[in-house]
């Protein structure tokens, strides 16, 4: 008992030395990270993590279900869809034809309703409200500064950064976007309860607005410019300009850095479910209409379905563009696998959410589930 008592002592002792260690490195944010994620079993983010942050509602308005249609579920799984729903973990499957329900299955216990993390599809969202800023008059357009709205960038290279190359990927700041290190900035800002702070204390790396790079960092800068120059909070101006217009059926979170500060993670972790995450993907279909209103400028909504660099011609504004054969799909994206697929011409929306995206965890590239998902969407419509 005594060497028990003694060795659980020196135990109290490390840990006070490891936690000190943490504060005075500036690298406290990683406690947060051990009690969230590791001591959870996890390496990285995952599905239902925003339960252990702080979250803002996104409120719903007058929820309108999406229709059926005529051919609702008529059609199984095929085989490949089937298996790499079960490899990934799947947790729910849509397809939408002509404005209806085609398709929809739910697994691993999530349902229609289940919320779960979006990732970085949070992304396209962040750019849709910079294009509604424009629209509205508080941004002049994507070539205002930023720094007319972040002062801290006003010298050097940073002083011809953009609104727009914030959207575009092209910062050209010194953002890493590496997910598996706990002491890369990507880490940070998810932890970090300051994360203006970290924003600001980003560097320039190269000339901004010349080529595409992906970088969570500059969706995250874009959300501060944003806020700064609509005096909104995002949730806020998330909820009114599109979550209650979109006639969205449930309310859903975003996880923002603490209650003090109150700051959004803009780059991720909006928690919805499939059929109101699909709405963002109609919306930009129909050119920026919903309900015969126009929500979003058309013209800023066809820019940004647009590549906007050469060697970039994967990204736009805030949304991925992939074409397959003749096909040309401009989609969401989540680091899980999270997936808002539109192709226009077919009036066809495929989206996927679930744990994993498969072996292939490249960043700011295309992995091969997306391909299989399109395939195999196509191949029970055309059954």
């Amino acid at each position: 008992m005594k060497i028990l008592k003694e060795n659980f002592k020196w135990l109290v002792v490390l840990i006070g030395i490891i936690v000190t260690g943490l504060y005075v490195t500036d690298t406290d944010y990683l406690i947060k990270a051990v009690r969230t994620i590791y001591l959870q079993g996890y390496t990285t983010a995952y599905l239902e993590d925003y339960k252990k942050f702080d979250n803002q509602v996104i409120e719903d308005g007058t929820p309108q279900p999406w229709p059926n249609h005529k051919n609702y579920n008529s059609v199984k799984e095929t085989i490949g869809l089937d298996s790499i729903n079960k490899t990934n973990g799947t947790i729910a499957y849509v397809i939408i034809k002509n404005d209806s329900i085609w398709f929809e299955n739910y697994y691993d216990g999530f349902n229609e309703n289940s919320q779960s993390n979006s990732f970085s599809m949070a992304k396209s969202y962040v750019s849709g409200l910079m294009g509604k800023a424009i629209m509205e008059g508080h941004i002049k357009s994507l070539d205002q500064p930023v720094s007319d709205f972040l002062p801290t960038f006003n010298e050097g290279l940073a002083a011809k950064m953009t609104v727009g190359d914030l959207s575009s990927m092209a910062s050209g700041t010194s953002w890493d976007e590496q997910y598996y290190s706990p002491f890369s900035i990507v880490t940070r800002a998810y932890f970090d309860d300051n994360l203006e702070k970290v924003m600001l204390g980003l560097k320039m790396a190269t000339e901004p607005g010349k080529s595409f790079k992906y970088s969570s960092g500059d969706t995250q800068m874009l959300a501060l410019v944003i806020e700064k120059a609509t005096g909104k909070k995002l949730y806020n101006y998330l909820t009114e300009s599109f979550w209650k217009p979109l006639n969205s059926e449930n309310p859903t979170l975003w996880q923002v850095d603490s209650e003090e500060h109150d700051l959004v993670k803009a780059y991720c972790c909006i928690a919805s479910n499939a059929k109101d995450f699909a709405r963002f993907g109609k919306l930009y279909k129909d050119h920026g209409k919903w309900n015969g209103k126009q929500i979003l400028d058309s013209a800023f909504v066809a820019k940004s379905l647009k590549p906007v660099y050469p060697g970039g011609e994967m990204y736009g504004y805030g949304w991925w563009l992939k074409t397959i054969g003749n096909k040309h799909f401009f989609m969401m994206r989540g680091h899980l696998g999270q997936y808002v697929i539109v192709e226009p011409n077919d009036n066809v929306i495929i989206v996927r959410l679930g744990h994993s995206k498969g072996d292939n965890k490249q960043i700011g590239q295309f992995t091969a589930d997306i391909s299989s998902y399109i395939e195999e969407a196509y191949k029970m419509l055309n059954q």
